[in-house]
């Protein structure tokens, strides 16, 4: 889009029609006190200048060569198909699809995309635009509020940090209380979620338990026996979960969750420096009605011909904050056609394969490590494809690694002081066994 900057005569022009002297005339109701009297921006710079110094900015971004970095994003081979099918200009270029008429394109992707996450979480009715897993989690869990007419809200110490800390951002609002249920830290414990530890945190107020299979350690959480606890209480399990797992895995319409939550990016969608990604969220039909988000329905015309169209929300659901049940306005369907054309490339075959070579490669690491006496894991029980592990001097040796082209994995320290001098690997079907030998090699060096 071509930009022309304003002329001094336009300015005045517009703010003439507006009835105001000045641009500051236009900022009167925002007190002085927090106005910016002054803006600290370099000055302009020629086109080649500009070039040069975007170029300098882009350099700074560093692949590494190797990387066992996980913790909620994850490497996997995109299959070219995808790039061809969301490069085409009618799904690149589209916007909210309001007007069915002229977004039927746009509308089927979206209805093929709530088909397959539901039949891969085993949920009746899936919704689409929502921007990454952690929002979606957030919205899943004020969903619940809505269902059950409660205020407060639980949620697993082995969720993400980083979703938590959304979570306890979106509920800070509507005044929801959220209380953390702690997991099981010992040094020979299972790094779970102890469903008698979360009965203990529940009560007759408590809209919903939030645990996260496999959680944030990579860990497989009880989630039937959480399931249980959490409907005793009359409250509602909200699963997050790592799609990928579900080609292995019970899903989540299995155990008796209620409502489903995820990051979509495992799904052909790059990591990409952080984003754009997808959230996926899933319920049971009887709750759509409180869904956010777009949903899409298939119906026919007055011709008897097969057509799609925005359904069971009214506009307010989009457009007036005070009626909205959510107030995500961003379509986001380009990253839900991105993980429907790669689940329609790999099929139930594929990603299971995909699954099966990430639980393969994450064990094998595992036993490298322990064999050359370098680590072990930290919490017993099973685990998917990501298993924290004991390392001595692990935030000095991930650094010693990093400077040497090898992400080492994510240090939980971080987010868990008691997790300190441990390591969290992350393996996928892209992690080769010369990966691995490097890793190992370094470590030993770095002792």
């Amino acid at each position: 889009m071509t930009y022309s900057p304003h002329t001094d005569a336009d300015r005045a022009r517009m703010l003439e029609a507006v009835g105001v002297g000045s641009v500051e005339d236009l900022f009167v109701d925002i007190p002085a006190s927090v106005r910016a009297s002054a803006w600290d921006i370099p000055p302009p710079l020629a086109e080649q200048e500009v070039r040069a110094e975007l170029a300098r900015l882009a350099g700074r971004n560093r692949i590494p060569e190797v990387s066992f970095l996980g913790a909620g994003v994850y490497r996997h081979l995109v299959p070219s198909v995808v790039g061809e099918v969301i490069g085409r200009p009618e799904f690149a270029t589209a916007y909210t699809p309001y007007q069915p008429e002229v977004s039927q394109g746009t509308l089927q992707s979206i209805y093929e995309f709530q088909s397959l996450i539901c039949e891969l979480t085993g949920m009746e009715v899936a919704s689409a635009s929502h921007y990454d897993g952690a929002t979606a989690t957030a919205e899943a869990a004020l969903m619940a509020c809505r269902l059950t007419r409660r205020s407060r809200v639980a949620v697993s110490a082995g969720v993400n940090p980083d979703y938590r800390r959304v979570l306890e951002t979106y509920c800070s609002g509507p005044g929801i209380e959220v209380v953390t249920v702690p997991i099981d830290l010992a040094e020979d414990g299972s790094g779970t979620t102890e469903p008698a530890r979360a009965a203990a945190a529940l009560g007759d107020d408590l809209a919903c338990l939030v645990v996260a299979q496999p959680n944030f350690y990579g860990q497989l959480e009880p989630m039937s026996e959480l399931a249980e606890v959490a409907h005793a209480a009359g409250a509602q399990l909200v699963a997050v979960v790592e799609p990928t797992s579900l080609a292995l895995l019970g899903a989540p319409g299995e155990y008796g969750a209620d409502l489903v939550a995820a990051e979509g990016q495992p799904l052909g969608i790059p990591a990409s420096f952080g984003g754009p990604y997808v959230g996926l969220m899933a319920a049971k039909m009887a709750s759509v009605r409180q869904m956010p988000g777009r949903l899409v329905g298939a119906t026919r015309d007055a011709a008897g011909h097969k057509g799609y169209v925005l359904t069971l929300q009214a506009r307010e659901q989009h457009i007036r904050r005070e009626k909205a049940a959510s107030n995500i306005c961003t379509n986001q369907a380009l990253m839900a056609l991105a993980a429907t054309a790669y689940l329609s490339a790999v099929g139930p075959a594929g990603l299971r394969e995909v699954a099966e070579l990430s639980t393969i490669q994450a064990r094998h690491l595992v036993t490298v490590l322990a064999d050359a006496g370098l680590a072990e894991p930290r919490f017993a029980g099973p685990y998917f494809a990501e298993v924290t592990v004991r390392l001595p001097d692990a935030a000095r040796r991930h650094a010693t690694l990093a400077e040497r082209g090898i992400v080492a994995g994510y240090l939980p320290e971080r987010d868990e002081p008691k997790l300190r001098d441990t390591l969290l690997l992350a393996a996928t079907e892209l992690t080769t066994d010369d990966d691995i030998d490097r890793l190992v090699s370094a470590l030993e060096e770095s002792r």
